[in-house]
């Protein structure tokens, strides 16, 4: 018990839900309340409530809450990397929006290896994660058969598939990038390159060279008017891809890449060694991160809605947890975003 008048508990003892609710004089109703879902509480009550918290140097007791309402409230979010800054957005408002509902996220980055990926989410589920956000749909049966032994349910983000026996909110990686090789081609080029990621389990990568062959299919061009280059995601990376290109005897006159992250790569090793762009070649990013429009020149690209993916995957995960409401696949837009680095064939 908390000591009369003072706002602590005696010496060597634990703080417990009931002393927090003494101290600030409230309900322990509502001091569970303003830990789980503090929106639901009135900023005055929250404010007396946090306050008696921090003075007395409660910690809820995790196991006890998770065993009495059969659920954690966290949940897991499995991303292929931290190192640049391609997922950082989505999960941010992923972070903020679960925030919102109650929930605490918990990431874990598996560097493009699935095997990795795997022991990441055992380990969550291990960990008790009510529930978890996947990239992409390619992975081993297996995973998906053992979440659902489990009872674990995963959402598939950063990749739409209406097919799909697996929920996702996303975007259609093929069609975003169908568009702006639509767009590129009817400025005139003919001679194109594709800096990607490695696309084996990675539907996200296939999908965007599919959909840039779709494009060149669509403009009459055959798969020789494309040369293909894969590339670990990173600055350095699309740097080296982008020399070896430009190495060819024939020159492409036009050079996407599979996130914004290459791009810069690309851009850097052209401002290094005199290439022009532009004027000598155009290079293409996708995502629209941040970096895009600092870069000189500015960065052509393909604009994901990464912040209203991470808010819309937060508020169908919590829904399910919390209501059993079911998760509707939901597809986002993109769009082709022009500026600096995208001009027509024999632009001077």
């Amino acid at each position: 018990m908390a000591a009369a008048g003072t706002g602590m508990t005696e010496r060597g003892s634990i703080p417990t839900l009931l002393d927090v609710a003494e101290s600030a004089g409230v309900s322990t109703a509502t001091v569970s309340r303003c830990l789980n879902f503090p929106d639901q509480v009135a900023n005055r009550t929250r404010e007396k409530v946090m306050l008696a918290v921090q003075e007395l140097g409660y910690s809820p007791n995790f196991g006890a809450r998770a065993m009495a309402a059969r659920r954690t409230n966290t949940i897991g979010a499995v991303i292929p990397t931290m190192e640049n800054a391609v997922f950082a957005r989505g999960l941010q408002a992923f972070q903020e929006e679960l925030r919102r509902h109650g929930f605490t996220m918990l990431v874990a980055s598996t560097s493009y290896q699935p095997d990795v990926e795997e022991e990441q989410i055992r380990a969550l589920v291990a960990r008790g994660a009510d529930a978890l956000l996947l990239i992409g749909h390619d992975r081993d049966p297996d995973i998906y058969r053992f979440l659902a032994k489990q009872g674990v349910p995963a959402l598939v983000t950063w990749a739409f598939d209406p097919a799909s026996k697996r929920p996702s909110v996303g975007f259609n990686n093929r069609t975003a990038m169908q568009q702006m090789g639509a767009k590129v081609i009817g400025l005139g080029h003919r001679r194109l390159a594709l800096i990607s990621a490695p696309t084996a389990h990675n539907d996200r990568a296939m999908a965007r060279h599919l959909g840039l062959q779709d494009a060149m299919a669509d403009a009459g061009l055959g798969d020789d008017a494309l040369q293909f280059i894969e590339a670990a995601y990173g600055v350095d990376d699309g740097a080296e891809a982008f020399a070896k290109l430009m190495q060819q005897p024939i020159r492409p006159t036009a050079i996407f890449c599979g996130n914004d992250v290459l791009a810069v790569g690309a851009l850097r090793r052209a401002r290094e060694v005199g290439i022009k762009v532009p004027a000598d070649v155009s290079i293409i990013g996708f995502d629209d991160i941040e970096l895009a429009q600092i870069t000189y020149p500015a960065l052509t690209t393909v604009h994901v809605p990464h912040r209203e993916m991470g808010r819309c995957a937060a508020i169908a995960l919590a829904g399910l947890i919390k209501d059993g409401r079911p998760i509707v696949p939901h597809e986002l837009p993109t769009a082709p975003v022009f500026r600096e680095t995208l001009g027509p064939v024999g632009q001077k």
